[in-house]
């Protein structure tokens, strides 16, 4: 795997901990996960800098928000407990499909 996918995958990791974080900051009133939420989010930012020497940005982006949305809502319903419909699961599967047909066939991605 192409050191810029890591990259990519780690910033969605990243960003996804950051939104949990998030969470559980309770609008910014709880120290530790406020910091864990500006920590995750400013390494999200940077791996996904390093991303975009190789990548366009748009692709770049749709595969880190849609990666990102499937993660959060794996987290939601994990930790929070937050259940989703069928539309909404159809929905997510749309989104990663979406992203394997950009990943297996476009030029775009330089493989």
């Amino acid at each position: 795997m192409p050191i810029h996918f890591v990259y990519l995958i780690l910033a969605v990791l990243a960003e996804s901990i950051g939104t949990t974080a998030l969470q559980a900051s309770q609008q910014f009133t709880r120290p530790v996960p406020s910091v864990v939420v500006v920590a995750a989010y400013g390494a999200a930012f940077y791996l996904l800098s390093l991303t975009l020497v190789v990548m366009p940005v748009g692709l770049v982006y749709a595969i880190w928000s849609g990666l990102g949305i499937v993660f959060i809502a794996m987290i939601g319903f994990v930790v929070f407990g937050q259940r989703l419909d069928l539309p909404a699961l159809l929905g997510l599967a749309m989104i990663l499909g979406g992203i394997l047909v950009i990943h297996l066939f476009s030029e775009s991605t330089s493989h």
